[in-house]
């Protein structure tokens, strides 16, 4: 993806079903359950890098003695900082007992972060500054171990004063905005509850029906309690991933199936995916149960998760990334009008690639088509110079755009910050024959168009292309999204941008205004829920209309270059990602009221001149 967003969050628990002895007798070492963790969590780095936290829980400790750790870090790379803490704690104490790992034991409990249940997050910030602080999990103590709870999620929760003001919590100015915060008090709220009914065995799935009906968001949540219960829950529409995989010796959680698969070397059909409004509950002796919590709803799976956020090494988002690719190839055959001869196909790195070889492959189709339609027109009187020059006849791909590693400049003036933006991309010179050569660069989405528009476009016009041709693997993004992706300022989507010039070439101002009359009537009644007033800015404008003003907008200055967007269909999409529908960000429609509310604010905001964010 050219424009950086910051999203999702990525999700690992592992709870070790048998003693710490049984453990290194079996696989070796004492140290099993910490080294999976660090693997699930390097396996979905991508899923965050602003930092990352592990919770850990010791089962069956003497009175008195800690049972509970928490360990976080925002540096530059957190997961290896948070693990690299651990190993030295364990080289400071093998100084003094250099067998220490060869006695389960005495190992757990010298060693903090060694115990039965592990609750890892990496965390993209949403809200708050990239503070440490705001790394999960969040902790919750009391002195009662029951009543102990740690939690970590991906997800973002729309109504956090509400959640708040339902519980009386008591915050600190750094906690007022927290989502996680708000959700950690309402469950630890329920929990003491259910506590004071249960003393020490809390009926889990009891405080997850009474909290989870309060939150407003997509969530896949995991929890901690101090006395040897923990928990794994998903939103009722699902929108958030969820899987697990469980052993007769551990049960693992994970916000990818394909991180659980390469840790633990197991088969697709192994790892299950937790249904929508369900929760995997397991109890402090290891048993485990799928509860269903909510009522689930329509299924409306993120399907950025597809296009995007997961890592591609999952096999059917592996197939699914080809067919966006490949349903892409007929509206780019017919912009270059079939002329695959003057024609160069290209991607902009890292993740577009996939997607890429569907585009090549529905080109080739295309192609090996014509071929066969040539030779069989000669009726068999043909030359072997003809058949070579028909056979030979490839697809043009090029590795034109490459991306250098993340540039920071040392500037603050504007000029200078921009001079040095245009340089996150290079090109590679020499790869297409100037003012001949139709150039097609194939990208994710395009969000906000600004790095095509500052550095990619200005990039690829140095190579003198007849014609640039930007493809998109994703639908135009229209409305914002609050549901673990920061995507929540109406102003900054290039597609709205592109509307609003459109209504205004066209004299129809009054159309924002009117809409943002309805917006503040709506809130004046406390209704600013019930419908999506914004889907209004794109009523009466086509998508072809839409995708031939954001090409202007991504144009550069001094550019003298056509340049032609084109977008995935909702239709195609749907096809190509059958399972995950959730395409709110494209269409408007919300799966939660919460959605709404926040699309209708943040027009309202960017009326209002108000650059933050629509929750």
């Amino acid at each position: 993806m050219s424009d950086e967003i910051k999203h999702e969050c990525g999700l690992a628990t592992i709870r070790l079903r048998k003693p710490l002895s049984y453990i290194k007798e079996k696989y070796g070492t004492v140290m099993f359950g910490l080294n999976k963790m660090y693997l699930l969590m390097e396996k979905q780095h991508n899923r965050g890098q602003d930092g990352a936290g592990l919770a850990v829980v010791k089962l069956d400790m003497a009175p008195g003695t800690p049972y509970m750790h928490r360990i976080r870090s925002n540096v530059q790379q957190p997961i290896a900082d948070i693990f690299a803490s651990i190993g030295n704690d364990v080289k400071e104490l093998e100084k003094y007992q250099p067998d220490l790992l060869s006695h389960p034991g005495f190992a757990k409990g010298h060693i903090p972060y060694l115990g039965e249940l592990m609750l890892g997050h990496l965390r993209y910030g949403t809200q708050g500054k990239n503070l440490v602080e705001f790394c999960h999990p969040f902790v919750q103590r009391d002195l009662t171990p029951s009543r102990n709870l740690a939690l970590a999620g991906n997800f973002n929760l729309i109504n956090v004063d509400e959640l708040n003001q339902m519980v009386n919590a008591e915050l600190t100015e750094l906690e007022k905005n927290s989502d996680l915060k708000a959700m950690l008090n309402v469950i630890h709220h329920f929990l003491v509850i259910e506590d004071e009914k249960n003393p020490n065995t809390p009926d889990i799935a009891a405080v997850l029906k009474q909290s989870a009906i309060h939150f407003d968001g997509g969530y896949n949540i995991g929890g901690l309690v101090g006395n040897g219960y923990s928990f794994v829950m998903r939103d009722a529409n699902g929108i958030r991933p969820s899987y697990y995989y469980i052993h007769e010796d551990y049960i693992v959680t994970a916000s990818e199936r394909a991180a659980i698969r390469t840790t633990f070397n197991v088969g697709e059909n192994e790892v299950l995916e937790l249904m929508p409004g369900c929760a995997l509950i397991i109890d402090k002796d290891g048993h485990h149960t799928i509860e269903q919590i909510l009522e689930p709803k329509e299924r409306r799976a993120c399907s950025f998760e597809r296009i995007y956020f997961s890592r591609g090494n999952d096999e059917k988002i592996y197939r699914e990334r080809i067919q966006l690719g490949l349903h892409l190839s007929k509206p780019v055959l017919e912009a270059i009008d079939y002329d695959l001869k003057n024609t160069i196909f290209a991607y902009i790195p890292n993740t577009a690639e996939v997607s890429f070889y569907g585009l090549c492959k529905g080109m080739e189709d295309y192609l090996n088509k014509r071929k066969v339609e040539r030779i069989q027109s000669w009726n068999g009187s043909y030359s072997e110079e003809m058949l070579a020059e028909v056979v030979n006849r490839k697809i043009r791909q090029e590795k034109i755009a490459i991306k250098d590693v993340k540039m920071r400049t040392f500037i603050t003036e504007d000029v200078s910050r921009q001079d040095m933006v245009q340089h996150v991309y290079d090109i590679t010179y020499g790869t297409l024959r100037p003012n001949e050569d139709t150039l097609v660069v194939i990208d994710d989405s395009i969000v906000r168009g600004t790095t095509l528009r500052e550095s990619i476009i200005r990039m690829l016009g140095r190579l003198k292309p007849k014609k640039i041709i930007v493809v998109s693997s994703a639908p135009q993004i229209r409305y914002p999204d609050c549901y673990g992706i920061d995507m929540s300022k109406m102003g900054e989507f290039i597609a709205f941008q592109a509307a609003i010039e459109i209504l205004k070439e066209r004299n129809e101002r009054h159309v924002l205004t009117d809409l943002y009359k309805r917006c503040k009537e709506l809130k004046r009644s406390n209704e600013l829920h019930t419908e999506n007033v914004v889907k209004g800015v794109y009523e009466n404008i086509s998508t072809q209309q839409l995708s031939s003003k954001i090409a202007k907008l991504i144009t550069t200055e001094g550019v003298n270059i056509p340049i032609q967007v084109i977008y995935q269909t909702i239709e195609d999409l749907h096809e190509c990602c059958p399972t995950n529908t959730g395409d709110w960000y494209f269409t408007g429609n919300y799966p939660t009221p919460g959605g709404n509310k926040v699309c209708n604010q943040a027009f309202m905001n960017y009326m209002e001149g108000k650059n933050v964010r629509g929750y």
